[in-house]
């Protein structure tokens, strides 16, 4: 698979996997993946290509929210406590996955011409997109703890981190590493 073909299927997942509606940063993907393809036919694959974007954004989030709410198994009124700050937190976390989406884009510009300066840029802006979803994840779960007591929040952060990490495999093994141009 091309290294063009590799990174648009990544920033195709990435995007998938956010929560929040198309941003125009976003839309743009698209037309990078399909610079080459002839006027008519990119403005059909970018609108197909947009829906097909939507509608799996739309389906991760759901299935998330169930896998979420079936694993927390919550009673009506730690239900009531639970979704409030789970929303906030979904609602941060796709502001950061937005920071994502980013990077990656610019990692597929810079891949074929990356400087040691424009790699350890990067590789900064990548940490600090971590950097910011542990504490995230660590502030929600302080939240949790003390609307719904401990086990609860230690049930919710478990879940989320595995969530979380699965997401990283997937898009992390669609990039191609720095430096080994394919």
């Amino acid at each position: 698979m091309t290294f063009a073909n590799r990174t648009f299927l990544a920033i195709l997942f990435v995007t998938a996997l956010l929560a929040a509606p198309l941003c125009r940063a976003q839309t743009a993907t698209p037309n990078t993946a399909t610079k080459s393809a002839a006027a008519p036919e990119s403005d059909t694959q970018k609108k197909n290509t947009l829906a097909y974007i939507d509608l799996m954004r739309r389906n991760v989030r759901q299935d998330k929210a169930e896998i979420m709410g079936s694993v927390m198994a919550l009673s009506a009124a730690d239900a009531a406590k639970f979704w409030p700050i789970y929303a906030d937190y979904d609602a941060q976390l796709t502001k950061l996955n937005d920071q994502r989406v980013e990077i990656i884009k610019e990692y597929a510009q810079n891949y074929n011409d990356m400087t040691d300066q424009k790699a350890d840029e990067l590789m900064q802006k990548a940490l600090s997109y971590q950097q910011q979803r542990e504490e995230l994840l660590v502030s929600t779960y302080g939240k949790m703890k003390q609307a719904l007591g401990a086990i609860t929040a230690a049930r919710f952060a478990q879940v989320e981190h595995q969530l979380l990490l699965i997401i990283d495999l997937q898009i992390d093994s669609a990039l191609p590493v720095v430096g080994q141009a394919s």
